[in-house]
């Protein structure tokens, strides 16, 4: 059995950069998003731009591997 995967380099609250542009207009409030779900511990957030849920980082490190769905947050190397 081996271990969980590495995590990438980024901040656990940056995005990837494939799936949030650095110029996208909301992307202050999508980022807070995140980090205000992450530092109470909630498994996700309503994202306030189409208003669908997206895991955050932390939930998705916990299950130890990618998988490749292109999460936003996704807490592994691409």
């Amino acid at each position: 059995m081996t271990g969980p995967e590495p995590l990438d380099t980024r901040g656990p609250d940056e995005p990837r950069s494939d799936r949030l542009e650095l110029d996208h207009p909301r992307r202050a409030a999508i980022i807070e998003a995140h980090r205000s779900a992450r530092l109470s511990g909630a498994t996700s957030y309503t994202d306030p731009v189409s208003g669908y849920q997206v895991m955050t980082s932390a939930y998705l490190a916990e299950r130890g591997v990618c998988c490749h769905q292109g999460c936003r947050h996704c807490p592994y190397p691409a």
